[in-house]
């Protein structure tokens, strides 16, 4: 009798399962679009840097190199003989103002300068001031005036007129310096300006300037 020996059941490993293509695919484009994204970031980065400072550069030039006006201040103002009755036959008015260029960088021309004086909106003299000059900056320059003779225009009535203000205790006049000026950045020129300073001056009974105007600033402006 023969021994029937049952055959044992053989457990078979799973067979590994091949990769597909397809998902190997999508994982590559994943992983490709990623470093994309962040060399592109990277780029952007850098770009907004760079402009970021060239902005920064560009305004504190534009801030330095900005022409400003320049400044000017009254400092010295008579009119001699205001109290006598026919001081008018030889008035003179003399004057003297500053010019400051307040600029760091920035020269300026100054083509032509000429000083009106005004009583009460009516113009009693005129002059030429200087000669073209060139300004350095953070300079300052004296500029005298003289009215006398026929660049004065004072007759009786208008002088009796500042009498009666100078015993009122002041009389006011307003000096407007007219310039045409051009601002100098190295060699580079702008266009010609009108510049206009206007200053309220007053004086005393005996014609001098009263100290409250004295090295008053004038305001300026363009036209």
């Amino acid at each position: 009798m023969h021994n029937k020996i049952g055959s044992l059941p053989v457990r078979s490993e799973p067979s590994a399962r091949p990769i597909s293509r397809h998902h190997s695919t999508s994982y590559i484009d994943r992983v490709r679009e990623s470093l994309t994204t962040r060399v592109s970031k990277f780029i952007c980065a850098i770009f907004l840097s760079l402009l970021l400072c060239l902005g920064i550069v560009f305004f504190i030039l534009w801030i330095s190199l900005r022409p400003h006006r320049p400044r000017v201040h009254i400092r010295e103002f008579s009119l001699p003989g205001l109290g006598k009755t026919d001081g008018f036959e030889t008035s003179h008015i003399s004057f003297k103002i500053t010019v400051h260029n307040p600029n760091q960088k920035v020269g300026v021309y100054y083509d032509s300068m000429e000083g009106s004086v005004y009583y009460k909106e009516k113009r009693v003299g005129s002059t030429k001031l200087i000669h073209p000059l060139y300004q350095d900056p953070k300079n300052t320059s004296l500029v005298e005036g003289d009215l006398r003779g026929p660049t004065m225009a004072v007759n009786k009535d208008r002088w009796k007129e500042m009498g009666r203000d100078r015993n009122q205790g002041k009389v006011v006049f307003r000096l407007d310096v007219v310039s045409v000026i051009r601002f100098k950045v190295y060699s580079w020129h702008s266009k010609m300006h009108r510049m206009h300073a206007n200053c309220y001056i007053e004086v005393g009974w005996d014609g001098m300037l009263l100290s409250r105007t004295k090295d008053k600033r004038c305001p300026v402006y363009f036209t």
